[in-house]
């Protein structure tokens, strides 16, 4: 990376554009950039970085400093752009920050975005060719075209010595924060949390492992209780040998429940043999004292029975005498029949009876039947006089329909002569009506084009006197806003001033004895300047420039919203006018009435037409009614005519049929309820004389069946016949009393129960007490065997699981054991690492010791051969971190001592030989990007004659790989012995850039 040209405007102390020509400069290889203090020394480098990465270099990076320029004019923007070559590659690099300008249009300021510009110079068509305005795109390119990132750059390109000085002298853990920012180790520090995290987990997993072994050690304990087992050994999750000792305890628990249930069954043997003979025992009692009660009790069944005997031979003579009964029982059924039809017949012929004439009484069956089929031949003849009575009606129903039709069509055509006189008038009506409809529309359109200008300027006019007091009020504001904004701004210009006068004072203020000065790099303070009277502090400054930037802000924003009030003054006063705000509202409210009276007279348009178009079709209508309705009066006349003629006809038909009766209807009901009467009477003569028949043979057959059956009369044998239910009932009870008598023999010839009656009386009683303590006991012994074998096999369960926990555990501690020693080696804290070593650590190491290589090639020359920088892994003592050691070898003692011990100059040219080493192997690491341009801050000021030009004599060998080295001091033999200079100088109204070339050299 070559650099070729940097511009700056209104950049830091740079008021106008300033151009510096690394070009010119770096053609002697070595130059000097020297100037007073705060004049932009630094502000150049600062430059170079913010044109490269869009920020300044870290320490710089501060929200309260901004980039702009105070000694700037309004109207000139910030910007810088830098020239440089790299990767083969010409290009320009422009960026402005985001910053405050005038507004274009309007007074006050706006605030505008921060723009970047990449552009590459094509040496074919010699002219710059734009490449993108991406803040991010630019970024990314020029990050891969340097390799290095910001912070990496300014290590690298822009040399700070006082950083390298208390790089020499930190601790490994400082120095290990600094390498890491420029050799991207965090994977490796990744891997480092990793493993760490690995082994928590594993960790974890042991503890969670470990706990649910002790909670199934608890259950053991817990299920063997009450069996004599050794109490459970005291262990926490994570000891070591826990599981051994789990399962040697659970062995023993297993063994004991074993014994326990053992002898739990022995004792459940013995007491079952207790409760069986018990058993046999009450068995042979309850059995003695069943069979001397059963034959007590068949003794007292024999008794009763026999008690019963007369009683049952009573039943079975009347169940005999019932059997012959039913022998005479189908005989006198058939009577009781004939009997019950003889009577209903008899009845109904009497009722027949009473209905006949008188003439008609004694009449037989054949005299009714021979009147009753004349009748029927009577009532056929009525057919054709029941077809003419349905005409007749007809007709008449449509003589009414034509009388109907005839009122109807009247009513027709007097009302269409009616309405048909009023019909010309009518339409003249409706047709005015349309026309004024249509009028309206015309007359609503027009209002309406001018009806929305007129709200439109009533608006503005409201606006007009609303903002004319709103923009008085900004204006007040404003001026009292500039008035405080000025004020502000003059008191932090004193304040500066004042505290630049007594600079000098102020940095004496920061010197320690026998550390270097932060501006010429001396460890002596001779004379250090006094604060004078009235001394400004910073914090005074840094107060006022605040209350300077508060005031400034707040006179802005009451300018912008003074433009915007003017503004929107100006077109509501251009919009409305000078008319008041009364004369506009009453011309719109005007214009509203007229246009809604207009619009309500137009609305009405279709509805007219529609009006009009119904009403043509009515006309047409009424005309065609009233023609339909004269025809159907001349049709009518005729057809009444021919009705007429057919109802006289058969009229004198119907009087013959009729007869006596209204209607011929009339007439067939009479003949058919007289052809009824005749055909019950007749059917009711025959059935009664069949009956009496039947009654008389069904007596004789009776008598004949009650003789055979033994019995005198048939009164008798109906008295003896009983019914299904009582003959069931008696026999039941004559079976039960044989069925008894049966039993009974039985049990009186049973020899064990005579033998029992023999025996002295059954004790049961004590019998069942003695069952009943052999039973509590077998329950006992039962239910203490059910116990120790429940036991005994969940404690086999649990040690299976207890088992099972061990081998899953075993896997998981042997991987928590290889997790951990990894993470306690990368960490440094295992006893495997001797030198206590973490793993970004052991890489910055041989980082450290290229480091330390490629610097002790220029050390050595600096110092004539004498120093030379190596790394050391000492392990370091205590708590701390070995690894990133550094110590400097004296050739003239032969020995190593740390590189805290040496003066003030040899830290410069050490940490000088450190910075460049440490540039070549940062650029080796990001690369090979060749870094043509370097910059050294400060630190000369502490060496001697001799050592500087050995310094510089290094510095100017640099240009034998062409590259071009700039040297920031302050130091005044700087400017004797650099030819090439330049020089940035301090004014008020904001710093210059110059370039000098003097005829001496180094």
């Amino acid at each position: 990376m070559r650099l070729h040209r940097l511009t700056v405007t209104a950049f830091g102390p740079f008021a106008t554009t300033q151009t510096v020509d690394f070009d010119a400069l770096s053609t002697a290889g070595l130059f000097l950039l020297h100037g007073p203090t705060g004049a932009g020394k630094t502000s150049v480098l600062d430059a170079v970085c913010y044109a490269l990465y869009g920020a300044v270099p870290g320490a710089r990076q501060s929200p309260g400093a901004p980039l702009r320029s105070d000694h700037a004019s309004t109207g000139t923007p910030t910007e810088v752009a830098l020239e440089l070559t790299v990767a083969g590659r010409r290009l320009e690099i422009t960026r402005r920050p985001a910053q405050q300008r005038p507004k274009k249009r309007a007074k006050g300021l706006t605030t505008e975005k921060a723009q970047s510009w990449l552009r590459e110079y094509d040496a074919e068509r010699a002219a710059w060719r734009a490449m993108s305005r991406s803040h991010q795109e630019i970024g990314e390119e020029i990050g891969r075209l340097l390799g290095m990132s910001r912070e990496q750059f300014c290590q690298v390109v822009l040399l700070p010595q006082g950083d390298f000085a208390r790089f020499l002298r930190a601790d490994a853990e400082a120095r290990g924060k600094l390498l890491g920012t420029l050799f991207d180790t965090r994977r490796f520090a990744a891997v480092e949390e990793r493993l760490a995290e690995l082994r928590r987990a594993a960790e974890h997993r042991v503890r969670a492992g470990d706990e649910r072994l002790l909670g199934v050690a608890q259950r053991i304990a817990q299920a063997s209780e009450g069996s004599s087992a050794p109490s459970l050994p005291e262990r926490k999750p994570g000891d070591a040998g826990l599981a051994g000792s789990v399962l040697e305890w659970a062995a023993i628990a297993r063994s004991t429940a074993r014994e326990r249930a053992d002898i739990a069954e022995s004792a459940l043997t013995a007491a079952e043999s207790r409760r069986t003979a018990a058993r046999r025992a009450l068995d042979d009692a309850q059995e003695l004292d069943r069979l001397q009660r059963r034959f007590a009790d068949t003794r007292r069944r024999a008794e009763a029975l026999e008690a019963r005997r007369p009683e049952r031979d009573r039943g079975q003579a009347v169940l005999e005498r019932a059997h012959k009964a039913e022998l005479v029982a189908p005989a006198l059924a058939l009577r009781d029949e004939a009997e019950r039809a003889h009577r209903s017949a008899s009845d109904e012929y009497d009722r027949t009876r009473a209905l006949l004439p008188a003439d008609l009484v004694e009449a037989g069956a054949e005299q009714l039947a021979s009147l009753e089929r004349a009748v029927r031949q009577e009532l056929g003849a009525l057919d054709a006089a029941r077809r003419a009575e349905a005409r007749s009606a007809e007709i008449t129903a449509e003589r009414a329909e034509l009388d109907r039709q005839a009122r109807a069509d009247e009513e027709t055509l007097q009302d269409a002569a009616g309405w048909l006189a009023g019909w010309e008038s009518e339409r003249r009506a409706l047709q005015d009506r349309i026309e004024a409809a249509q009028e309206a529309a015309t007359r609503a359109e027009q209002i309406a084009g001018r009806l929305e200008p007129a709200r439109q300027r009533l608006d503005a006019a409201r606006r007009r006197d609303r903002l004319e007091a709103e923009t008085g009020e900004a204006e007040r504001r404003l001026r009292e806003a500039a008035r405080r904004a000025n004020t502000a701004h003059e008191t932090w210009l004193d304040l500066r001033e004042r505290r630049l006068r007594g600079m000098a004072a102020e940095l004496s203020a920061r010197l320690v004895d026998g550390e270097p000065c932060a501006v010429c790099g001396s460890a002596a303070h001779p004379e250090p300047a006094r604060a004078a009277a009235g001394q400004v502090e910073p914090a005074a400054e840094e107060a006022a420039l605040t209350a300077h930037q508060r005031a400034a802000g707040i006179r802005d924003r009451a300018e912008r919203d003074h433009v915007a009030l003017v503004e929107r003054h100006a077109a509501a006063r251009e919009a409305a006018g000078a008319a008041a705000v009364t004369e506009l509202a009453a011309h719109t409210t005007a214009l509203e009435r007229e246009y809604a009276e207009a619009h309500r007279l137009a609305a009405g348009t279709h509805t007219a037409r529609e009006a009009l178009a119904h009403a043509e079709r009515e006309h047409e209508g009424r005309l065609a009614a009233r023609q339909d309705a004269e025809r159907r009066v001349a049709a009518r006349t005729s057809r009444r005519e021919a009705l007429d003629r057919e109802q006289s006809a058969l009229r004198a038909e119907l009087n013959r049929a009729r007869g006596d009766a209204e209607t011929v209807a009339d007439r067939a009901e009479q003949l058919e309820r007289r052809a009824r009467w005749l055909a019950g009477a007749a059917e009711a003569v025959r059935e009664a004389d069949t009956t009496a028949l039947r009654l008389k043979e069904a007596d004789g057959r009776l008598a004949s069946a009650a003789f055979r059956a033994g019995f005198d009369t048939p009164q008798a044998a109906a008295a003896a016949l009983l019914t299904h239910a009582d003959r069931r009932e008696l026999q039941h009870r004559l079976d039960g009393f044989q069925a008894e008598a049966a039993a009974i023999a039985d049990r009186l010839a049973e020899l064990d129960a005579r033998d029992a009656a023999a025996r002295p009386p059954a004790d049961t009683g004590a019998a069942q007490a003695a069952h009943d303590r052999t039973e509590r006991a077998l329950r006992d012994a039962s239910a203490a065997a059910v116990t120790a074998r429940d036991r005994r096999a969940e404690l086999a369960r649990l040690s299976r699981l207890a088992e099972s926990e061990v081998r899953g555990l075993g896997p998981v501690r042997q991987e928590y054991d290889r997790v951990a020693r990894l993470a306690g080696l990368t960490a440094g804290t295992s006893a495997d690492n001797e030198r206590r070593m973490r793993l970004e650590s052991y890489v910055l190491a041989a980082r450290l010791e290229q480091v330390a290589a490629a610097a002790t090639v220029r050390l050595q020359r600096m110092s004539s051969g004498r120093y030379a920088l190596v790394h050391s892994d000492a392990r370091a003592g205590g708590q701390r971190r070995s690894g990133l050691g550094l110590q400097v070898i004296d050739a003239w003692t032969g020995s190593a001592r740390d590189t805290a011990t040496l003066s003030g100059g040899e830290t410069f040219f050490a940490s000088l030989a450190l910075a460049l080493g440490l540039a070549d192997v940062v650029t080796d690491e990001a690369g090979g990007v060749r870094l043509d341009t370097l910059f050294i801050d400060e630190g000369f000021g502490s060496l001697d004659d001799q050592t500087l030009d050995e310094v510089l004599d290094v510095l100017d060998a640099l240009r034998e790989r062409d590259r071009s080295v700039g040297i920031v001091s302050h130091v005044a033999d700087l400017r004797r012995r650099i030819p090439t200079q330049l020089e940035i100088v301090k004014e008020r109204h904001g710093s210059a850039v110059r370039h000098r070339a003097t005829a001496t050299g180094v």
